[in-house]
């Protein structure tokens, strides 16, 4: 007979319930039935397939976890030669606030089963079992070893997890977090790994993108092909001590490639709620960057931020002396004579000025300092009066730096700072639980000037794993001649379509480089956070176009590829029988901006058309 538990969830209630080994008992479904995920033990090999709305997504692929030959302890072959000793289901259905984010509710319905294995025959080598969720939007699943008087250290050299999808698939393949996309088939033999998340559309036209979720005490996982099938390549070895678990390996599925990025909160759902106690000093926010490194120049950056309502200014590398060198002490101000030869920044007087006129300071450490002197560091900010660190060039792939990173965003909540992290970091939702993580960049953004096309691509690859830190350009021709390939209304509408709660604007730029205020008005009072996010079209490649709204207005912004488009934008989110003003930023015949409004309503589409690279910026508020 199977027992039931009753278990407390935030909002609602989880059902737990110890099961008989049974067919049933095998599969995990989702709360709408759409979404099937079956384990099998043939050949006491644990396998898994998965069925999205009656149609195989995953065939017959690997679980597991690799033993490490180099390992000294309990380096056991957890993929293969296991029984299955029982099976515990639970059910939750409920919602959450967030502090901040791309929506204001969000909804976390799942159905859980956790599997539990063993080694037959040998009561003294411990337990693992693989935990699976099955949401409407999608499912993920992960191991675990429960504590264990048995098994005091587990040791594995990688992930026997695999991905098998149908002959035909194709991905959406990068080999970096900081690099392009390009198509590539699962069966082309790819020469590196991909990076996480992979966006993937199947012959039947479903969407997949395969991301990671909790990953804050485990190496990096990339995804290698081996005869068509994805399988797992992590960064290093893992050593821990039981409990434990790994990330989750999540599977958002969809039928329209808008709807990984709508749906995207799963990856959220699967950490922990948030821990801090005091939220106080999390401000999201509008940054603009201080690159010129002395005085004059950062007063009159204050001041530009008072002028146009952005909330931070940030210091970036050089102000305490070639970030790259062991030397340099990020304990003192010492400009960088490369970068200021008359190194005349007087840093308090900076940030005093700067909080005297309500801006907030964020300055740039370099892994380099950060890894040595961190905790004399984040003390020493706060008492300067410093909101928040950018950690520099940090290493995030194997065990024991992702370890420490993550261990540094706490450290720096309990000195009250909000961090944003670069370069090749990729969030997992580890910002949930540590709200103080504004933003990292993981991504190949405007320093690098893409074009157009990789611009399209990225709301539905990087961004469905959360923000990212893109660096906007606008208006940088005099100082970086010939490099932005996009339109300035190009430019304006990125803010809309990439979500980070803290938005570095006009990266290369100055104050003297904005002598038309006009063209840049959109993004003054532009939000940085939202409380609903849709997807109105687009398809990566080609196009692109979001719709996010804050309080009563909405923000609209579109993109197209190096092609000219029309596209209809329809307005069936506003509120019904509500007159709103549209004004609306597009690309002249000049390459400036031009700006129009009219009185618009839920039952009218607007037609944008858009140059080659171009774009078009929206904001509907209520007519009043």
């Amino acid at each position: 007979m199977m027992r039931v538990v009753l278990l407390l969830a935030c909002f609602g209630v989880a059902q737990a319930q110890t099961e008989r080994i049974t067919p049933d008992s095998l599969r995990v479904v989702s709360p709408n039935g759409q979404v099937e995920f079956r384990f099998s033990l043939a050949d006491s090999l644990p396998r898994y397939e998965v069925r999205y709305r009656q149609r195989p997504v995953v065939l017959a692929s690997r679980l597991g976890l690799k033993p490490n030959p180099a390992g000294v302890g309990w380096h056991l072959p957890w993929d293969r030669s296991l029984a299955l000793v029982g099976t515990q289901s639970r059910r939750q259905d409920t919602t959450w606030k967030p502090l901040y984010g791309e929506r204001d509710v969000i909804p976390d319905r799942y159905h859980e089963r956790t599997f539990t294995l063993h080694f037959p025959g040998n009561r003294t080598r411990g337990l693992m079992q693989l935990v699976v969720r099955a949401y409407d939007e999608g499912l993920a699943f992960r191991y675990a070893f429960p504590e264990d008087l048995r098994s005091q250290v587990i040791e594995f050299g990688d992930e026997a997890t695999q991905f098998r999808f149908p002959p035909g698939t194709r991905a959406l393949y990068a080999t970096r977090a900081q690099s392009e996309y390009r198509w590539q088939g699962l069966d082309e033999g790819w020469q590196q790994a991909a990076e996480l998340p992979l966006t993937l559309r199947l012959p039947d036209g479903t969407w997949a993108s395969i991301a990671q979720a909790d990953a804050s005490n485990y190496p990096r996982m990339r995804l290698r092909t081996e005869g068509g099938t994805l399988v797992s390549q992590l960064y290093s070895e893992v050593t821990e001590t039981p409990p434990f678990h790994s990330p989750w390996r999540v599977l958002l599925l969809a039928d329209q490639p808008g709807r990984l990025l709508e749906t995207n909160y799963l990856i959220l759902n699967l950490n922990p709620p948030n821990a801090l106690a005091d939220v106080g000093f999390i401000k999201p926010g509008r940054v603009m960057r201080e690159g010129k490194l002395s005085t004059a120049a950062a007063k009159a950056l204050v001041d530009f931020a008072v002028e146009q309502d952005i909330d931070f200014i940030h210091f970036d590398a050089g102000w305490y002396g070639h970030e790259y060198e062991v030397a340099s002490d990020a304990r003192r101000v010492d400009v960088d004579p490369r970068r200021n030869p008359k190194k005349d920044l007087d840093l308090p007087e900076a940030i005093r000025y700067a909080r005297a006129k309500g801006k907030g300071v964020i300055l740039y450490v370099n892994h380099r300092a950060l890894e040595r002197q961190l905790d004399e560091l984040l003390p020493l900010y706060k008492s300067w009066g410093v909101a928040g660190v950018k950690f520099g060039f940090v290493q995030t792939g194997s065990h024991r730096w992702v370890t420490w990173l993550h261990e540094a965003i706490r450290k720096a909540a309990r000195h009250g700072l909000m961090v944003n992290v670069h370069d090749e970091y990729v969030p997992t939702g580890f910002a949930r639980t540590y709200p103080n993580l504004m933003t990292q960049e993981g991504v190949y953004g405007n320093e690098g000037f893409p074009d157009a096309t990789h611009n399209t691509v990225l709301p539905f690859t990087r961004f469905v794993a959360g923000p990212a830190d893109y660096t906007f350009c606008f208006n940088v021709e005099t100082i970086r001649p010939g490099k932005v390939k996009t339109t300035k209304a190009h430019q304006l509408a990125l803010p809309v379509l990439y979500y980070s709660p803290w938005q570095f604007l006009f990266w290369y730029g100055s104050p003297e480089l904005y002598p038309d205020r006009r063209e840049i008005e959109f993004w003054k009072g532009l939000p940085t956070v939202w409380d609903e996010t849709r997807v109105l079209s687009g398809a990566p490649g080609e196009s692109a176009v979001i719709a996010r709204r804050r309080g009563a207005a909405w923000y609209v912004g579109g993109i197209t590829n190096t092609q000219a488009r029309t596209l209809p934008i329809p307005l069936f989110f506003l509120e019904k029988n509500r007159p709103y003003r549209a004004t609306v930023y597009e690309d002249d015949d000049q390459s400036r901006v031009k700006k129009w409004q009219r009185r618009v309503t839920s039952a009218d589409v607007l037609t944008a058309n858009l140059r080659a690279s171009g774009g078009v910026a929206l904001r509907l508020a209520p007519w009043r």
